[in-house]
């Protein structure tokens, strides 16, 4: 009976210890977040990470504030997270940029390794563009247009190394065109480049196209995303356009550095699914260019993040490397 007695209180201590060790797993999703939250914003527009904050906020009862930080390509932006103490309430808005740096070799940090995915806020669309004195009404058309001129049809970029840069080399590699790539300081740029025919064609964010083709300074010719985009439904895919692996799908999410614990990550991710359910937020993220994803778990948000550097890392070596470099 002593022996029994002896084991029984193990087996109980052990339980009891198990209980406490689950006990202290979840506590800190109970308690989180115990003070400000900060988001911060890299080389991208920081309007999503705001409209999502707001939201936050009201749900958590503690202050979410938005914190640029643009230079040096995103790595002010991920030492700002990866610098932070790993429980949540330092988070990056994640978007291509990081995942095609990580991609190219770029990237000064392991995308995989140095982050934990929290929550997918949408999606963004990119749009072909050309000026309207292009003759050329669909993909085929210029196509056919860049092959009859070689070398005479100019694509515009925010950069050596950015989507859109990358956007015209791949063109040039699946159509067997040669367009020349000129390099702008930044998006706006590149897309005045565009409007004043500059440059003949340009990929751009959703929506600054859908302004400035509404506007009728550009023609739009088709999206790069998966699906057709929302915003502008008209445009077809460049896969239906006849190039199947032209993907590059746009898309915004929450990160936080790697260690952070998982009871935490899913109520950042609990936090943003009820957010997106909300038809006001909804609709204030369409209206400035993020459509809304499919409900997406962490873990389904890790898989996607390592699908993306795949996808970035495949069309990077299709190029060649050495294209997307400054010469």
């Amino acid at each position: 009976m002593r022996q029994f007695m002896r084991r029984f209180a193990q087996i109980a201590a052990l339980i009891a210890f198990g209980a406490g060790l689950s006990l202290a797993s979840t506590a800190p999703a109970q308690d989180f977040p115990t003070r400000t939250v900060r988001i911060i914003v890299g080389p991208s527009p920081d309007v999503f990470s705001r409209i999502i904050a707001e939201s936050l906020q009201e749900q958590w009862k503690q202050p979410v504030i938005v914190e640029p930080r643009p230079g040096a390509g995103g790595k002010l932006a991920v030492a700002a997270v990866t610098g932070a103490k790993p429980d949540g309430h330092t988070l990056l808005f994640a978007t291509p940029s990081f995942t095609l740096a990580t991609a190219m070799r770029l990237a000064t940090y392991d995308f995989n390794k140095d982050f934990e995915p929290a929550a997918l806020m949408g999606v963004i669309a990119y749009a072909l563009v050309v000026h309207p004195s292009v003759p050329a009404h669909s993909v085929a058309e210029l196509v056919a247009l860049a092959k009859s001129k070689p070398g005479q049809i100019n694509c515009g970029s925010a950069g050596y190394g950015t989507v859109p840069h990358l956007a015209c080399e791949t063109l040039n590699k699946v159509a067997g065109v040669n367009v020349v790539h000129v390099p702008f300081s930044n998006v706006n740029a590149a897309m005045l480049g565009v409007m004043s025919n500059q440059v003949q064609m340009f990929v751009s964010v959703s929506t600054v196209a859908k302004a400035q083709i509404a506007a009728g300074t550009v023609r739009g010719l088709a999206v790069t995303g998966a699906q057709r985009s929302k915003l502008m439904p008209q445009l077809p895919t460049l896969a239906e356009s006849g190039f199947p692996t032209f993907v590059m799908p746009g898309w915004g999410g929450l990160m936080a550095p790697a260690g952070t614990p998982k009871p935490i990550i899913d109520k950042i991710n609990a936090g943003v699914q009820q957010a997106l359910k909300d038809p006001k937020v909804a609709a204030k993220l369409l209206a400035v260019g993020m459509e809304p994803p499919p409900p997406m778990t962490a873990d389904a948000f890790a898989g996607f993040i390592k699908e993306d550097i795949a996808r970035w890392t495949a069309q990077v070596d299709a190029v060649g490397l050495d294209k997307l470099q400054a010469h």
